[in-house]
């Protein structure tokens, strides 16, 4: 039964109603395991394909995304249990907010790369440039979210929890303009390539050409776009606020938010960037911060080598 005058603190399923609670439902137990499994298991495979193949900023992005996501699950987990206690929601309203963040960082390394493989005459800016500016707005859109989540989460009054909330809403709303920016620029560099490929190198011919790279290229827009998908609906949840029907609505949120974020990552882990460039390939179609393509600096330090007549 409700319990206004009770301690929110002290309720438990039995001597509270679900509406004094967090969330007005029960979170589902075998839903949250199941994710919790789904991202365990990839943050083990992401581990194994980043050491072998190098892909150290990779596995970054996707490591910590991963953790954040096994937490808020984790958290989800605990309020099954017990959906009135404020600490494990605050776990899980942060750590599910700013997770994805860390896999859009991840993907703007690869086209970066991409950008190297395919010639840097056919994309509007240099490969250091894309890399940059995204993950500096990533970097701002999760400074928002957390410090909007912290402060919502913890206020004592309307007024600071709405003004919490409204700071989460322009982190997401800002990771979603950056998501619109990155697409467009993405189909901009598709129509360039298809137009007038402008790349000559022959070290990449082999990558450029085979069909797991075209794979790995529509796993890494479908991820891109299932990840603006869950960005879009956390907007439009956290914007009605916490208590609104939509941020109340568990099977929305498991297959907008859970369902979105776990296919995405299953792409991101299955076509590995490792898989498709190899350890060198991925070096090699890297830039460095004067703008340049590593590939060009290690050519420069190769050729008094070659001229000595060094054997490679």
């Amino acid at each position: 039964m409700d319990n206004p005058g009770f301690p929110i603190e002290s309720c438990t399923l039995s001597t509270c109603s679900l509406l004094n609670g967090q969330v007005r439902y029960q979170p589902n137990l075998g839903g949250n395991i199941f994710y919790i499994a789904i991202f365990s298991l990839a943050i083990f495979l992401q581990v194994l394909f980043g050491s072998w193949y190098r892909t150290w900023g990779y596995l970054v992005g996707l490591f910590c995304g991963l953790v954040l996501e096994i937490v808020g699950y984790a958290a989800r987990v605990q309020m099954h249990y017990n959906p009135f206690t404020k600490g494990p929601f605050v776990m899980y309203l942060v750590a599910l907010t700013i997770g994805p963040t860390f896999f859009t960082a991840s993907i703007y390394l690869c086209l970066a790369r991409i950008i190297v493989v395919y010639g840097e005459g056919n994309a509007r800016f240099k490969p250091r440039t894309y890399a940059i500016f995204f993950i500096a707005s990533d970097i701002i859109s999760l400074v928002l979210q957390a410090t909007g989540g912290a402060k919502a989460s913890g206020a004592d009054t309307y007024d600071t929890k709405q003004s919490g909330i409204h700071i989460m809403v322009a982190g997401l709303a800002l990771q979603v303009i950056s998501l619109v920016i990155f697409t467009t620029l993405c189909a901009d560099l598709i129509y360039s390539v298809r137009k007038s490929p402008r790349s000559k190198d022959p070290r990449f011919q082999s990558i450029k050409s085979s069909h797991t790279f075209k794979l790995f290229l529509y796993c890494l827009g479908s991820s891109t776009l299932l990840i603006l998908i869950r960005s879009s609906f956390r907007v439009a949840e956290l914007s009605e606020g916490f208590g609104s029907d939509l941020a109340n609505n568990e099977v929305t949120f498991m297959v907008l938010e859970g369902g979105m974020i776990a296919a995405a990552v299953i792409l991101l882990t299955a076509l590995h960037p490792g898989l498709v460039f190899g350890s060198q390939g991925w070096k090699d179609a890297g830039w460095t911060i004067s703008g340049k393509p590593l590939i060009s600096v290690v050519s420069r330090h190769e050729e008094p080598e070659k001229a000595t007549g060094r054997a490679h």
